[in-house]
């Protein structure tokens, strides 16, 4: 056999037929994903849901909202984050086309979506939409007995936000970091009224300041209003967002996904991440209610174990911080001491323990797969409705992920 060697110039074909394309034997994961999704009537279905956000037969047609969706679906098994990079990996894979329904050809309808027409179809349809997509993958996982809802998993994690610590700005005085400072030396005589310290002096007056805070009340980010300033898991400080996961402890899949601002508390979120939980089961077809909801010590608060106790049907596991001094009730409702009394009995017994372990475990490794592998923890969008759009679908992948393995 003689050796090919490397043309420097090659000469195209004018013309290609159609059998003479490139074709690829599909991934077999997405094979059977498409076949999971054909069964359940998912593209048709999510045509007639977003209908009413077109014109009624008018312009150029736009990407289908199937194809949108699977691509985000795409974002999350490939674990891309942003999305250039789904866009991209979607038009260099054979198989993925075929996955997104996108033959090939020479017209430039057939040409794979970019990023763009990612952005302009998640600004044109609503939170809602998304959220009934997730719904909707729910309503698949409770066709395929993997929903059971009766004890669930409640956990948060921080992602980060699409802005930068350098972009906050003081709420009052609209003033940045950098100009603070300055105002600051020339308030303790560190620097004359007429001389402007460089960056050098305001980083070493900066160091040495005692009780410096940058609080979420006296500055905001002008790049991502709705990011608040945390510190992240690596202890690192960031703006970012709360995400929290309503797990079923059952079967693993996702009943809830909700993004908060991230100086929201855990136990003021509790009881609304349960509810929605319960609310998008009962959407999904299941007849099961949520009976128990355990979460861990950063979720407890009296007054949430009581409010949960009083008016929800939900009996929780969350065991107590260890502190200083024992509890005092003088002063307090008796029924917050019947209620804070009661979880600690259930924490404590047998059962609290196994499913404190198993909590751990399961709400644990869903965030590991959503914002890890699945490329959620960092967000390349800004406005927290976007951020609820984007991750509710990488939750409700998840959820597909989970159906696939079964």
């Amino acid at each position: 056999m003689a050796m090919g060697k490397w043309a420097t110039e090659r000469q195209q074909d004018l013309f290609i037929t159609h059998d003479r394309l490139p074709k690829s034997p599909g991934h077999v994961f997405y094979v059977k994903l498409n076949k999971l999704l054909a069964e359940a009537g998912f593209d048709v279905w999510v045509e007639s849901l977003c209908e009413p956000y077109y014109a009624d037969g008018q312009g150029r047609p736009s990407l289908p909202p199937g194809t949108y969706f699977r691509m985000l679906l795409v974002g999350y098994f490939e674990g891309i984050a942003s999305q250039r990079g789904i866009a991209w990996r979607c038009s260099d894979s054979l198989s993925l086309r075929e996955f997104l329904g996108i033959p090939l050809g020479g017209d430039k309808k057939y040409d794979s979506p970019d990023h763009s027409a990612l952005s302009h179809i998640r600004d044109r349809l609503p939170l809602e939409v998304h959220q009934q997509v997730f719904v909707k993958i729910l309503a698949i996982a409770h066709q395929k007995k993997l929903l059971k809802g009766k004890t669930v998993a409640v956990d948060s994690t921080t992602l980060e936000a699409n802005a930068a610590m350098k972009s906050i700005v003081r709420r009052d005085s609209g003033e940045d970091y950098d100009d603070y400072l300055a105002r600051l030396m020339h308030e303790q005589g560190v620097v004359a009224e007429h001389e402007t310290p460089d960056a050098e002096q305001r980083r070493r007056f900066d160091k040495s300041r005692k009780n410096k805070r940058v609080s979420n009340h006296e500055w905001t980010s002008e790049t991502d209003p709705d990011a608040r300033i945390t510190k992240m898991k690596d202890g690192t400080t960031h703006l970012a967002y709360k995400a929290e996961h309503v797990v079923d402890l059952d079967t693993e899949i996702i009943l809830a996904a909700e993004v908060y601002p991230a100086d929201q508390s855990d136990a003021s979120t509790l009881e609304d991440s349960v509810q929605q939980a319960q609310a998008n089961q009962t959407d999904a077809g299941s007849d099961e209610h949520i009976e128990d909801a355990v979460a861990d010590k950063g979720y407890h608060s009296a007054e949430t174990v009581t409010t949960m106790a009083e008016e929800t049907p939900y009996r929780t596991y969350i065991p107590e911080p260890q502190r200083p001094h024992r509890r005092k009730w003088k002063g307090k409702p008796p029924k917050q001491k019947q209620a804070v009394n009661a979880n600690r009995r259930r924490t404590r017994g047998e059962r609290g323990k196994a499913l404190q372990r198993k909590r751990s475990e399961m709400a644990e490794r869903t965030f590991a797969h959503v914002c890890e592998t699945g490329g959620a923890r960092r967000t390349w969008i800004r406005g927290i409705e976007k951020v609820r759009k984007r991750y509710l679908i990488a939750a409700a992948a998840h959820n597909v992920s989970e159906m696939m393995r079964a």
